[in-house]
């Protein structure tokens, strides 16, 4: 996501809580810290906090709702946004945020409620893209509802394929990845993998976007593709630990390399920042999971899977491939 504008400090009394925020008591410097880690309940802790002494800081406020809709809490993230969003109601990216919450409080509402919150959810995305027309992820959003929601709340291909030549016209791998994404969205998987391969040739600007090219590739088990995300994300951004986790993932796939695969895989456990913008942990024991199965080790397999799911307990692919090795 992109960085909101310049950060504020919002200060509380150190003799309320004096261990809290460090030593210059910037509770939003904290809070971004504990979200990057992936802790956000603690990021929401210090933000209650703080709102409570800085109420009028828009910062805290978007920040706080991005932690809700991590913890999937969306009721809380709609409040903190449309607080963000009126404290500063020119600012695209809380606009983007806000439309996120909707969405994810429309996507676990009745049908009834469904309805309005899916159009405020499409409102919110429409003017993060007036107020920044090179706001991509927002443009992005607003493709992926377009092309996923049903005319009775707005959506249609139709209203898509504009936002896409747009986005073709600025960049173009921003504009094969949405070309791509919309493909996804109506099970066309043929055409989103040549869409996504053309947006990888088109070298993306950022590494988020060329990972979540590469989580297209895992699902649909496309080493070769694998391989290509890992290179390019390694050469765009050497120091982030996903293409480890891809490039793993791949030599696990073909069942080659296997012993590189192991160590990119624990590499990436011990390194990679525990959160949202990461595979999470579980997934990684995972792999390591199908390793062991290919080198032929169950009671390895089965480890990893319990690791995997003590992590997650609801971790899907876990607890299949643990159901299948019980069965053996």
């Amino acid at each position: 996501m992109r960085a909101s504008k310049s950060i504020r400090a919002a200060l509380l009394s150190l003799a309320l809580c004096p261990a809290t925020f460090g030593a210059d008591g910037n509770a939003l410097d904290a809070a971004k810290q504990a979200y990057a880690k992936g802790d956000y309940s603690r990021a929401i802790e210090i933000l209650k906090g703080a709102a409570a002494s800085e109420s009028n800081d828009a910062d805290l406020y978007v920040l706080l709702s991005r932690s809700y809709l991590q913890l999937e809490q969306y009721d809380a993230a709609v409040s903190a946004g449309e607080k963000a969003v009126t404290l500063e109601p020119k600012n695209s990216e809380f606009h983007r945020v806000l439309g996120e919450a909707y969405g994810g409080k429309a996507d676990h509402s009745s049908m009834f409620s469904a309805y309005s919150l899916a159009r405020k959810t499409q409102k919110e995305f429409e003017v993060a893209t007036q107020l920044d027309p090179r706001n991509f992820e927002a443009l992005q959003n607003l493709v992926e509802y377009d092309c996923a929601a049903p005319g009775m709340v707005g959506g249609g291909e139709d209203k898509a394929q504009p936002l896409i030549q747009k986005l073709m016209g600025m960049d173009a791998a921003e504009g094969h990845y949405a070309a791509g994404n919309c493909r996804l969205q109506k099970k066309d998987y043929a055409a989103a993998d040549a869409e996504f391969a053309k947006a990888l040739e088109s070298k993306p600007k950022t590494a988020k976007r060329i990972y979540d090219i590469g989580d297209f590739y895992l699902k649909q088990k496309n080493t070769a593709q694998l391989l290509a995300v890992a290179d390019a994300g390694e050469k765009l951004a050497p120091s982030d630990p996903r293409g480890k986790f891809y490039r793993a993932a791949a030599f696990v796939l073909e069942g080659r390399n296997l012993e590189q695969a192991g160590q990119l895989l624990h590499e990436y456990l011990q390194t990679a920042p525990m959160n949202s913008d990461n595979p999470r942990p579980w997934t990684a024991h995972y792999w390591l999971g199908q390793l062991e199965e290919r080198k032929k080790n169950a009671a390895g397999a089965r480890a990893e899977y319990e690791a995997a799911l003590k992590l997650n307990g609801k971790y899907k692919p876990a607890q299949d491939a643990l159901k299948q090795l019980r069965s053996q």
